[in-house]
């Protein structure tokens, strides 16, 4: 597969409320001048984690001042123990102390927590301002940053609260890829290579043969490979914007991916977990008929070259695990649905899957 590796511009066509995402290097110190030629507020709440915001808050900043635009930085606590609705309640008072209003505007900086507190936050404020997502991960990049899913976590699950928001645009910096924690760069790639097995076997093939370079995040894929996984994400989105059926092939990995994030307490990662579930699935897929083994064995081998697990740690309560798939947001009257491979590029939806084949997957994994 040939990629574009010149493509900077992915657009999410959803009528009025479209938006670009743009792709390229040292972007973040062009956002500024990019919301003046395009504004969208008055004057920017920009929202980060402590640890994102002494990174890239001073460039953003900067690029803001320098276009002329009003702007202020406001933080919580780095980690997913911060996505609930206690920050979500703090920074609301802040911005109503500040004396923020409707025409004023958000821009998320940070990964997918800040994305998805900040969207959730624009949702709600005044009811609904506007934001933009400037996301500082791979995993928010390829993903989290497009489509307009927010949400928070409750101790009942992950991502329980929440609504649709779409952003007014998207700016990803591939610069910023250079300051990720190893673990971190891992996560996102286990999206990526989501994006592979749900819609397109070329792309998987790519990544099977580009593993070097993109673990190297060299310059000559790695756009080219983000801008591929914004658009397969733009066209589902615009196929189905609320997740009524299409748009949940998307959470390939995530039904158990999630469970098990929950019963780690979240101290595993979304991107490790999301790894672990999409392994599960497989494994579901070929015990229900759906998936020759082979195959299963093919995303096992992909995961395990990239450095990601494709087995459930042994000290995790499979009980546990399993209570919390009966608590997933995608879970409809008691039915667990799942979204199985039948070969690489190509899923179902089904909530057909036994629960004795679960149990054994857990105990297996």
């Amino acid at each position: 597969m040939t990629l574009d590796i010149d493509k900077k511009l992915v657009r999410v066509g959803l009528g009025e409320r479209s938006y670009p995402i743009r792709i390229e290097k040292g972007l973040l110190g062009l956002v500024g001048r990019d919301l003046q030629e395009r504004p969208i507020a008055k004057r920017y709440g920009v929202i980060s984690d402590d640890h994102v915001a002494s990174l890239y808050g001073d460039t953003l900043l900067e690029s803001l001042a320098a276009a002329g635009l009003e702007a202020e930085l406001m933080t919580f606590p780095r980690g997913e123990e911060s996505k609930n609705l206690l920050t979500v309640a703090r920074l609301a008072s802040t911005l109503a102390a500040a004396n923020f209003d409707r025409k004023d505007g958000l821009i998320a900086l940070g990964g997918g927590v800040t994305g998805d507190i900040t969207g959730f936050l624009a949702s709600v404020y005044m009811r609904g301002i506007p934001f933009v997502q400037v996301p500082t991960t791979l995993l928010a990049q390829v993903d989290s940053s497009v489509g307009g899913k927010t949400g928070v976590d409750i101790p009942e699950g992950k991502n329980l609260v929440g609504t649709f928001h779409q952003p007014r645009a998207v700016y990803i910096d591939t610069d910023v890829l250079r300051t990720l924690p190893r673990q971190e760069l891992l996560g996102g790639l286990a999206e990526v290579i989501k994006y592979g097995v749900i819609a397109d076997g070329d792309f998987f093939n790519f990544l099977e043969q580009q593993r070097e370079r993109i673990l190297n995040l060299d310059e000559t894929v790695m756009p080219g490979m983000i801008a591929r996984c914004c658009e397969i994400k733009a066209w589902v989105v615009e196929q189905d914007e609320r997740e009524g059926d299409l748009r949940r092939i998307l959470n390939f990995g995530h039904t158990i991916g999630h469970a098990i994030e929950a019963a780690s307490d979240f101290t595993l990662i979304h991107g490790l977990a999301v790894a672990m579930g999409m392994a599960a699935a497989a494994d579901l897929a070929v015990r229900t008929g759906h998936l020759r083994r082979q195959e299963a064995e093919r995303l096992r081998k992909v995961l395990n070259d990239y450095g990601l697990p494709a087995s459930i740690p042994p000290e995790l309560d499979r009980g546990r695990i399993k209570g919390y798939l009966r608590t997933d947001k995608k879970t409809v009257a008691g039915r667990v649905f799942f979204v199985l491979p039948t070969r690489i590029g190509e899923v179902i939806i089904t909530d057909q899957v036994p629960e004795a084949d679960i149990v054994a997957v857990l105990v297996r994994l």
